[in-house]
């Protein structure tokens, strides 16, 4: 069995995307929900464009995106640039003709050409008045469900049997949580599958190991702890590679294994269950939901992949070994690179469990979508895994299959991140750590404002915080990219960090606790007036919300939601400091009290979506 699914490799900076809705493709945008102002802008684009220059404009890309600099307006459409050798006209002749047919004025003010034909666009106050006074009165804060809802399949974390979960399990964990999360809350129907390593050799050795070292482990439940069976292991594997014997020995445990040898498959069954307990400790402090089906799931249809490969004409014998030879991927001689489905010794490799597994997604699970969150790593074993699936026909055209790539996680010294001794920083450590280091804060916070709290309040908020930490710290990252890991980072109360927004919302509960404001109950005649400028800046972004969500379903980047939530609190503070709000005359203090209703509704939503917590004091 290879080692684990969440082995970390580098990942190079030009693997790196940027971020913002600046780099959404014109498939993705087409995607967003009618209730957003850019896909309504859209439409009418591609409606002006028809009636412009003709049907053989319909479905050209308006190209339109947020501006970069608010002097240009709200949003931007490049389409005349692009059009100009296509159409034998200028850009700005272009632009012009286009605004003489574009009707947007339940929207925005009067379009306006700048430079060499830029269209630029400013949302009208009162659309965004009455877009937010709709999005006060919804439970889902206008985000709307999708219009087709899909069944998901989302694999993540994927540990390995008889190890600790390690802080390489990290990223794919949080990462694949927040996915599911965000499919979830679009009313897709997501099964969440923890694809763990739990079959294989790697039973084989241990178990013939422990029957000479710890014979009881292999009958009786928690004969040794995690910690001590992680050591074993160690021991096995090294005696596997060393001694020929140890080795046969254990290969035949395997066989037993596969053929349901009653003291072996009890043994596995004792192994099993005490790793998953502590796999479920890790998983309960995360607040993250799995449905377990590892490798051994799949053990029982391996036979049906080689069968449906050979009749699918795609296998060959190669040195005894059943392979399919791959389109685009070759060895060191330059020849075509075999992907083993059935070893000459008649065993399965790891590539046969993947497309067992895929096929029973489909066609027993129905799913329409499959993603798959492992390191960056292991990118070229599911592009061949996926090759086969595609060329044997198993994955339909209306089916998605997508490999989630993460990079690795570093220390300070910019190297892989381990504890001084040389070892891997076991996941559990480093979530005691976090929450260790976040109480030290609290109560640092605490002496020096001279304020007493009760235990209990701060036990539950250094958990709250240092958990919310480390994921934040993680989602904030594109990805893609590796990362440093410092707690000093992460707990700051200031940048793009988990307690930065959080305080950001108990700001807003604290204004509730000062005013005796109950934000549910603020009366029938409020409504939102926008008249500052910070006011319409924050407006503005509270209504990006749907498009971030419906983006980040997409490319599945969540630092896109933890950029819009960083700076959703960085204009909620500018807007608090400028537009005074307990001390505003009616109908102003009403308004201002939903903008910031609004705002840690958002933050509150926003974050649940990353797996966070909030807090109402801080």
């Amino acid at each position: 069995m290879i080692e684990s699914r969440v082995a970390i490799l580098e990942v190079t900076p030009d693997n790196v995307l940027s971020v913002g809705l600046e780099s959404m493709d014109a498939t993705n945008a087409s995607q967003f929900s009618p209730n957003g102002a850019i896909a309504q802008l859209r439409h009418r684009f591609e409606q002006a464009l028809v009636a412009a220059f003709g049907d053989e404009l319909a479905g050209a890309d308006p190209l339109l995106v947020p501006s970069s600099n608010p002097k240009f307006g709200d949003y931007q459409s490049n389409a005349p640039m692009s059009l100009a050798k296509r159409l034998g006209k200028a850009p700005r002749a272009i632009a012009e003709a286009l605004i003489q047919n574009l009707d947007v004025s339940d929207l925005c003010l009067s379009p306006s050409v700048a430079g060499p034909g830029f269209i630029n666009l400013t949302l009208k106050p009162d659309y965004l008045e009455a877009r937010l006074n709709a999005m006060h009165d919804d439970d889902r804060l206008s985000v709307a469900l999708a219009q087709t809802a899909k069944r998901i399949v989302v694999d993540f974390s994927s540990p390995n049997i008889a190890k600790e979960m390690h802080v390489g399990h990290l990223r794919s964990t949080i990462i694949g949580d927040c996915i599911a999360r965000i499919l979830e809350f679009q009313g897709h129907d997501v099964l969440r599958l923890n694809h763990v390593g739990d079959w294989g050799t790697q039973f084989g050795m241990l178990i013939t190991y422990l029957r000479e070292v710890a014979p009881a482990a292999l009958t009786t439940a928690d004969a040794i702890d995690l910690g001590d069976l992680v050591a074993f292991y160690k021991k096995a594997k090294q005696r596997f590679d060393e001694d020929p014997q140890f080795q046969e020995t254990a290969r035949q445990e395997v066989v037993r294994l596969q053929s349901g040898a009653a003291d072996t498959l009890r043994a596995w069954k004792l192994l099993c269950e005490q790793s998953r307990r502590e796999f479920q400790e890790i998983y309960d402090r995360l607040d993250i939901c799995l449905t377990e089906r590892g490798e051994s799931f799949y053990n029982s249809l391996l036979a049906d992949v080689v069968a449906d490969l050979e009749q699918a004409g795609l296998l060959v014998e190669d040195q005894g070994a059943k392979c399919v030879f791959l389109e685009g991927f070759s060895n060191r001689e330059g020849q075509p690179l075999p992907l083993i489905i059935q070893k000459s010794d008649g065993g399965y490799n790891y590539a046969t469990t993947d497309l067992a597994a895929i096929r029973q997604r489909i066609h027993q699970e129905h799913a329409q979508r499959l993603i798959y969150v492992t390191d960056a790593g292991q990118s070229n074993h599911f592009a061949q895994v996926f090759q086969v699936a595609r060329r044997s026909q198993w994955i339909p055209a209306t089916v998605q299959v997508e490999h989630v790539p993460f990079g690795l996680v570093q220390g300070e010294d910019g190297k892989r991140l381990k504890t001084r001794s040389g070892d891997t920083v076991r996941l559990r450590d480093l979530l005691d750590e976090a929450v260790l280091r976040a109480r030290a804060d609290i109560e640092a916070r605490l002496q020096e404002k001279d304020h007493q709290e009760s235990e209990e309040f701060i036990a539950a908020t250094s958990q709250i915080v240092g958990i919310s930490a480390v994921k934040y710290a993680d989602l904030s990252q594109n990805r893609t990219s590796n990362y440093i890991f410092s707690f000093d980072k992460m707990l700051a109360l200031q940048g793009n960090t988990a307690p930065y927004m959080l305080y950001a919302y108990a700001r807003v509960q604290s204004i509730s606790r000062e005013g005796k404001i109950d934000f549910q109950n603020l009366g029938s005649d409020a409504k939102v007036l926008l008249k500052e400028e910070t006011e319409l800046t924050l407006a503005k972004h509270l209504l990006q919300l749907e498009e971030i969500i419906h983006l980040v379903s997409q490319d599945l980047l969540p630092n896109r939601l933890c950029q819009y939530l960083f700076e959703l609190s960085q204009k909620y503070n500018q807007f608090y400091e400028t537009c005074p709000v307990l001390k505003a005359e009616e109908p102003l203090k009403a308004s201002r009290l939903m903008l910031c209703d609004l705002t840690a509704r958002t933050l509150k939503l926003g974050l649940s979506l990353l797996g966070i917590s909030v807090l109402e004091r801080m």
